[in-house]
């Protein structure tokens, strides 16, 4: 296993962390295997946002004796009501969830506190500006956690965070498909191929391109989520670029991304720790993810949302791509994650505020129905 240090920190995380959400509802034995095997492998970085109390406690019981190999993200905001997951800034529901999270932990102290899930401009400026940050420095001050993060799938509110002077740590959603398809702007230059080339593949959305420079200017670590797109990279039926990654592509992509120094890998069995470890002991060869792509059937995108944005504005200020990304997300799951639930239905607007005027599909170029999609995340999402 290879480390790499978490920026101004100094501290040194495996470039491989177990990021822990696929362990609810696993047993404590289940849960343990999976932990010790990536103690085991070297994987020293664990992430924990889920709430539930099972889940919790079993990864307390499962590092017990081994806390000190691991580095620890833990989260602010992430609660637990009526049996489910909440996301919150109620500070009578933030901070008795955070004293649960140490307690069922065993932990004296928190490596990272992270500022949970932060998509929506609104939403930072009444953390940055409201009791919810006052609680996390008081936690830092008094030595509870060692430092702050915060986690976003926004770049726009990624790059706020990089402005903000004890925030040092990004936890930020990184994969092919969410890098490279919101970089289409000239879409007739775009569809006259029927495959890839190499400038395109080099191509990122500016905004994202924007994000990774500046963390890696201010020496700002990004820890990667969502690094598999949700598994749909790993199969070329679900893919948007119709050819199937593998762990070890998906996981050099994201490694070889300005200021990345980890991506939390979710797992639900031994076998899938595997698949991604073995990216420590891969061939050139092996993690070339380019020359897969590059021979990716440009028309695998007709009728799939690239997230391109070319559907804006929406009549219903809906944000298009974001809710189509989380439906992507969700739909090839036997049961929709509550993370992702949580995505969709803390938006200023989700799909349930689609009018179905039809103007953003005149606009789409790859003709997705996009009124009928907003319909089944709206029934999925609910």
């Amino acid at each position: 296993m290879k480390y790499r240090k978490l920026g101004k920190t100094g501290i040194k995380v495996s470039e491989i962390g177990l990021g822990a959400e696929w362990l609810q509802g696993k047993t404590l034995d289940e849960s343990k295997d999976i932990i010790d095997y990536c103690h085991k492998e070297g994987i020293n970085f664990l992430d924990c946002w889920m709430s539930e109390p099972n889940v919790r406690t079993n990864i307390g019981i499962s590092i017990k004796d081994t806390r000190e190999d691991w580095i620890i993200q833990g989260h602010f905001g992430s609660t637990w009501q009526d049996e489910q997951y909440v996301r919150t800034r109620e500070m009578d529901k933030v901070i008795p969830a955070f004293e649960d999270f140490m307690e069922r932990l065993q932990l004296d102290y928190l490596d990272f506190g992270m500022i949970h899930f932060v998509d929506e401009i609104e939403d930072f400026e009444e953390i940055m500006n409201g009791e919810f940050i006052k609680y996390v420095r008081q936690q830092k001050e008094n030595g509870v956690i060692k430092h702050i993060g915060l986690s976003t799938h926004s770049p726009t509110v990624a790059l706020l965070a990089t402005e903000v002077e004890d925030i040092e740590l990004i936890m930020f959603s990184i994969n092919p498909a969410f890098d490279m398809l919101a970089s289409i702007n000239n879409i007739e230059v775009y569809i006259e191929d029927d495959t890839y080339n190499d400038k395109e593949l080099e191509g990122l959305a500016p905004e994202r391109a924007e994000l990774y420079q500046i963390c890696k200017e201010k020496n700002i670590p990004l820890v990667v989520m969502k690094g598999y797109f949700g598994g749909r990279l790993l199969s070329a039926e679900d893919s948007p670029f119709g050819v199937a990654l593998t762990p070890v592509h998906c996981i050099e992509y994201c490694l070889s991304r300005p200021a990345v120094a980890s991506i939390m890998v979710g797992v639900k069995d031994v076998g899938e720790v595997e698949a991604a470890i073995a990216y420590e002991s891969a061939s050139l060869k092996e993690k070339d993810y380019a020359s897969v792509l590059v021979n990716a059937p440009k028309n695998s995108y007709e009728g799939q949302c690239t997230y391109c944005g070319h559907c804006a504005p929406c009549t219903a200020n809906i944000d298009i791509a974001k809710v189509n990304k989380f439906y992507d997300l969700a739909k090839h799951h036997d049961e929709v994650p509550e993370s992702i639930r949580a995505h969709h239905n803390d938006l200023a607007y989700n799909a349930s505020d689609c009018i179905a005027c039809g103007s953003c599909e005149d606009r789409c170029p790859f003709h997705v129905g996009i009124v009928e999609i907003m319909e089944k995340a709206k029934k999925l999402f609910e």
